[in-house]
């Protein structure tokens, strides 16, 4: 999977936040509650809001 980044800071994305019609790639300082809630691969639909976590990349599976 391509690397993504958060739009706020620059760092590694842990996944995507879909809130209306907004989007955005964010890490998980700037990640909603519910984002930083789930588990790598889980996506969570909620209303107008959609959250996905991305998987763990193998470096990261390697620090766990």
């Amino acid at each position: 999977m391509e690397r993504r980044y958060c739009e706020v800071c620059g760092r590694e994305a842990i996944g995507l936040q879909i809130i209306g019609c907004c989007h955005s790639f964010v890490c998980e300082e700037h990640a909603e509650p519910m984002l930083r809630e789930l588990k790598p691969g889980e996506l969570k639909e909620w209303g107008v809001c959609c959250y996905q976590r991305f998987e763990e990349t193998p470096d990261e599976e390697e620090r766990t």
